[in-house]
């Protein structure tokens, strides 16, 4: 039996061992800006807590080798990568920075790890809801410029909501719930809505109600890790975007075979523009706070991404005026890269990836694989390629450009 410094030395490598065990598997939930940043953080808290770690990751798993105390341990974590609970990230960000500076101990960190990890959500279940719908309600002007637009996508962005909930509760529908929400949505849209050309097409009424279950984050991070030299990691995070592509795509086909409508219905024929130039300039207020809500992000942070969606928006608007759509994109996602960056490497400053998220969508990266897959089972061959080729265009522009704007922004030798 053990006893004084060398059972202490040992209980203190323990202590390490379990607080990155913790550490990695939040960071891996919560992995929207990729390997780099699980890698990075897990590395500088084991060196503020008097350890060291190397750390080789993928999307869903990592493996941690802890060195301290004279010890060497490996451990492999696992967790399912998504992006709904914001609030955590922004509570873990000061806990980081604290034990990077070695301002805490190992076993106060983990307290404080252990209570953000089993903190409630900071909403009640009805404000996430309410989320969804405003989050699809307000990029729906996005698809089509029409008030019919909005108030179906109101009517279908209810039903997703509503599903979204209940996989919270349900883990078994959380597994298909691309694929049931598509099938509802679907279903729904082309008995109540798509009965007229005049309303446009199909494809535009559904996409808005599903765009909280379109993986656009889970492509431009893959892009990203590519381009960093995370080749694995890309590669499988890319495989799994791609897949949650195609389960929408197979629910919003199903919707079409028990309706019995024929295949080319599936056009994406936009109706003339009837909303005025305010609805579309509030619509993204209305999208930034339900993306708030939708994720969790904390509500003192609601007018610092009104200014972030407003300038990406604008960024955008502006370039591609100036050098087409690739090259406007382009320059928005560099200009948010960088000035996220610059905004959370200050002292107090919000997480980078909080700060992207609500920019990050008005680039709308995800939608056009739906579309093109959806107009390629519509027999819309050439429309389903070319949407297809701008997604992969522009899938790099935003995952390369957030990159490029993250390296101007960033201090040599620091973390964002």
């Amino acid at each position: 039996m053990k006893a004084g410094p060398e059972a202490e030395h040992e209980d203190e490598h323990d202590a390490l061992v379990g607080f990155l065990d913790g550490l990695t598997r939040l960071l891996l939930s919560t992995s929207g800006e990729g390997a780099e940043q699980v890698e990075r953080s897990v590395t500088s808290a084991a060196r503020g807590l008097g350890g060291a770690a190397s750390v080789a990751v993928l999307p869903d798993t990592a493996t941690v080798a802890v060195t301290s105390h004279g010890r060497r341990t490996a451990i492999v974590v696992r967790a399912f990568p998504e992006v709904f609970r914001m609030d955590r990230v922004v509570a873990l960000k000061p806990l980081l920075e604290e034990v990077a500076a070695g301002r805490l101990d190992v076993r106060r960190a983990g307290v404080r790890l252990t209570a953000i990890t089993r903190a409630a959500p900071p909403y009640p279940w009805w404000a996430k809801l309410l989320g969804v719908v405003l989050f699809s309600v307000g990029f729906a002007p996005l698809m089509q410029p029409t008030w019919y637009e909005v108030g179906s996508t109101a009517v279908l962005a209810a039903v997703a909501a509503c599903l979204a909930v209940a996989a919270d509760r349900m883990p078994r529908l959380a597994m298909v719930l691309p694929l049931v929400a598509a099938v509802t949505v679907s279903l729904l849209a082309l008995e109540l809505f798509a009965r007229s050309p005049a309303h446009g097409g199909p494809v535009l009424l559904m996409l808005p109600a599903l765009f909280f279950f379109v993986p656009g984050d889970y492509l431009s991070a893959a892009a990203a890790e590519l381009a960093a030299g995370y080749l694995t990691t890309g590669a499988v995070r890319l495989v799994y975007a791609v897949a949650l592509l195609v389960q929408l795509y197979v629910g919003v086909v199903l919707g079409l075979v028990i309706t019995g409508r024929p295949r080319q219905d599936l056009f994406d024929v936009a109706a003339g523009a009837d909303l005025p130039r305010w609805a579309l300039f509030a619509s993204w207020i209305v999208f930034t706070a339900g993306a708030l809500l939708a994720f969790a992000v904390p509500a003192r942070l609601l007018g610092m991404l009104l200014v972030l969606v407003y300038l990406t928006v604008g960024v955008q608007t502006g370039f591609t005026r100036l050098v087409g759509d690739v090259g406007g994109t382009f320059t928005a996602a560099v200009v948010l890269g960088a000035v996220t960056t610059w905004l959370a490497r200050r002292p107090g400053g919000p997480p980078r990836l909080v700060l992207v998220l609500p920019g990050f969508f008005t680039l709308t990266v995800g939608s056009l694989g739906m579309r093109g897959l959806t107009a390629l089972a519509g027999g819309y061959a050439i429309e389903g390629f070319r949407d297809l080729t701008e997604l992969v265009t522009l899938v790099t522009a935003i995952g390369t450009g957030l990159l490029l704007g993250a390296v101007l922004a960033q201090r040599p030798g620091a973390g964002t």
